[in-house]
């Protein structure tokens, strides 16, 4: 399956370079996705934006990453993920120049709903890497790529504002945002030249239809379509908060047409996802063809809980620093982004873990720490030593990140020709999860609000209990009819 030898970090050969070229493709996608957040100001004063205005730029630049997840999950696992991580790094560098050279808010805000499906590219390279790497490297391999890679929206926020000085003038920030979008294009090529989608003498499982995840039973086929309910629920959010009962932004004439048209697509998505799996209903999965969907329904709700707290914790904790504590924004934001920082060891930590002592026992522990960790986070007011609360703050984004890396963990082991689209819905959940967060930020307390978080972890905890451990190995059928063993313990 990969070349042999350890999983050693400096070498830049095999599957080694394929782990590194995957998460700075990665940090790339995500340096660009989250290149305007440290500019906001200078964007603001640029553009003549309103308060609303942007916040509704920090709305858009989600929307679109949940169906794009799902989108380039399906496009990876049928193109493979060299096309597709190339395609996506040159064509969102377009978005990325039309914001740069935007005059208005409605260029700026068609641009920045656009540039939401650059934030798909995490899934490419969880198929990439699961094609490279074993199973018993594949957690922590997944990690260091999820981990790595992600640090790019914390680079962005580092690095950012520096170009804005060293270029000057009103158009500053337009340079260091031309400047994110040239980045991408130029690692699409670099991207595309050095990597193949399989070691040498490899299979690259397909799915054996197009249009729709494939299940194995019709119990996982109403299970599949329950899961996919809240990802047009979050949508369905979205636009409520832009309509007139939020930021007013669209007019309720177009509030409710998004509605309609939302519920369009839903009654496609599970029409589509019938016409896939239909002869589930007439005919039996052989016995060794089978997955249990019920594994990626966990590993979606988990995801939620994880990844989802920590989008809407990063959004919200230098605003949470200011306000408990009294300190300036600059002070608060150097001080909140500790929470960000842990990702460099935790997602990493949290697949190592997994490789060595066991998926769902890990997951165990990481989301009863997580759960106790906001619950803990819940509780701090003025009357804490800043200190402390950024040592909290801390513990429990080691909980947080750790988690995710675990969840990667389990995703490639699912089903190999379905990973891209697995890791697609579960990697969409984590969006979903973010957008409900923030909603209830938006209409609670600080307390409270991380006590919805501890809350979510405690559910995710108890749907682990259904996570059963991948064991042996996974079948999968070659074109010719062969059958080929993929090991995953």
């Amino acid at each position: 399956m990969s070349d042999s030898g350890k999983l050693t970090l400096f070498s830049f050969s095999g599957k080694m370079k394929i782990l590194h070229l995957s998460w700075m493709a990665f940090f790339i996608s995500f340096f660009v996705w989250f290149n305007h957040a440290p500019l906001l100001g200078a964007i603001a004063e640029s553009l003549g934006l309103t308060n609303a205005e942007i916040k509704t730029l920090l709305i858009l630049n989600v929307a679109l990453t949940i169906p794009a997840r799902i989108i380039i999950g399906m496009l990876t696992d049928k193109y493979g993920p060299r096309i597709t991580y190339a395609a996506l790094l040159s064509i969102a560098s377009i978005p990325c120049f039309m914001f740069a050279l935007s005059t208005d808010f409605a260029q700026a805000a068609v641009s920045r709903f656009l540039l939401g499906f650059i934030g798909a590219g995490f899934v490419i390279g969880i198929r990439m890497v699961s094609e490279w790497f074993p199973a018993n490297e594949l957690g922590t391999a997944e990690g260091l790529y999820g981990g790595w890679g992600n640090f790019g929206s914390a680079a962005a926020a580092m690095l950012l504002p520096t170009l804005v000085v060293i270029f000057g003038g009103p158009d500053g920030w337009r340079y260091a945002v031309g400047l994110t979008g040239l980045m991408s294009l130029l690692f699409s090529v670099i991207w595309y030249k050095n990597v193949t989608d399989t070691p040498k003498g490899s299979t690259y499982f397909k799915p054996k239809k197009i249009g729709g995840m494939e299940v194995t039973s019709p119990s996982d086929f109403i299970l599949m379509i329950i899961m996919k309910v809240p990802l047009y629920a979050a949508l369905s959010l979205l636009t409520w908060k832009l309509s007139p009962a939020g930021v007013s932004i669209l007019t309720d004439t177009a509030a409710f047409t998004i509605y309609l048209t939302l519920a369009a697509i839903f009654i496609y998505d599970c029409y589509s996802a019938y016409r896939i799996n239909k002869t589930i209903f007439t005919q039996p999965v052989p016995e060794m063809e089978r997955y249990k969907f019920k594994q990626v329904a966990v590993l979606n709700i988990l995801y939620f809980a994880t990844f989802g707290s920590e989008l809407a914790v990063i959004s919200m904790l230098p605003l949470f620093f200011a306000d408990v504590f009294s300190l300036d924004m600059v002070y608060a934001g150097l001080v909140a982004s500790a929470y960000a920082f842990m990702n460099l060891m935790s997602r990493p930590g949290g697949g190592w873990i997994s490789d060595r002592f066991g998926r769902r026992k890990t997951l165990l522990i990481l989301t009863a720490g997580l759960a106790a960790g906001y619950a803990v986070m819940s509780l701090i007011d003025s009357s804490w030593p800043l200190f402390l609360a950024v040592a909290a703050a801390m513990a429990c984004s080691f909980f947080v990140q750790a988690g995710e890396g675990a969840v990667f963990a389990v995703v490639p082991l699912i089903k190999r020709r379905l990973t891209g689209q697995i890791a697609g819905m579960t990697g969409a959940y984590g969006n979903v999860g973010a957008v409900f967060y923030l909603t209830v930020l938006s209409l609670v307390e600080y307390s409270t609000f991380f006590t919805v978080i501890a809350v979510t972890a405690v559910i995710g905890f108890i749907t682990l209990l259904f996570l059963e451990e991948p064991k042996g190995h996974m079948a999968e059928v070659n074109e010719d009819g062969t059958v080929e063993l993929i090991k995953v313990s």
